[in-house]
């Protein structure tokens, strides 16, 4: 790899949302200082991408980077504000190399012969209603629950349950497509092992 790889504009930004996690990490249990500073962080993750497409600085290396800075943020969070949040991080982790592992940068772009709600979900780069639910359910979720257990509400109750069930119904709908991306390596990994027997 060319290390000027490591400075693209792309990169760099994700660099400064590692640092933005590692702050909202050390202000955890202060949540008018976490918040800010966490939410930042994912809000960058836009950016980044935006970033590489408008100064065509692409690389594998920047797609790597991207979903393991996102898989830390959500990891961090996941930890904390459910007891089965090591699961969740988990499996997020294990579709980051079932994806990554054969399909580099490229991974949003291999799902033409997926399910069709697969397809959908992963559509024009997560960019529909559907992505976007999608999307809500894996980054926001984790940051409602925290404010659920450390903000007086601001909403009425049955708001709150409302939006924590559409959060939950697009983190139910990340877990089918996480699914079909586990099967689709597993088959990629077991394809020729009749040929070796």
């Amino acid at each position: 790899m060319s290390s000027h790889v490591l400075l693209y504009w792309p990169n760099i930004v994700g660099y400064f949302r590692i640092g933005l996690l590692f702050a909202a990490w050390g202000f955890y249990d202060t949540p008018w200082v976490f918040l800010p500073l966490y939410s930042c962080s994912v809000l960058l993750d836009g950016v980044d991408g935006w970033l590489a497409r408008r100064l065509k600085q692409a690389s594998n290396f920047g797609a790597w980077l991207d979903v393991v800075v996102d898989n830390l943020s959500r990891g961090m969070l996941w930890s904390q504000v459910s007891q089965a949040g090591w699961l969740v991080s988990a499996v997020e982790w294990c579709v980051f190399v079932c994806n990554h592992c054969s399909k580099g940068d490229d991974w949003k772009n291999s799902f033409s012969h997926s399910p069709r709600l697969v397809q959908a979900i992963m559509a024009n780069g997560f960019r529909t209603p559907l992505g976007l639910l999608v999307v809500s359910g894996l980054h926001v979720l984790p940051l409602w629950l925290y404010c659920s257990q450390r903000v007086p509400p601001a909403l009425p109750l049955w708001a709150r349950d409302g939006v924590t069930a559409l959060l939950i119904a697009g983190r139910a709908l990340a877990v089918v497509a996480e699914a079909w991306c586990v099967w689709t390596h597993v088959k990629f990994l077991t394809k020729d092992e009749h040929k070796e027997s």
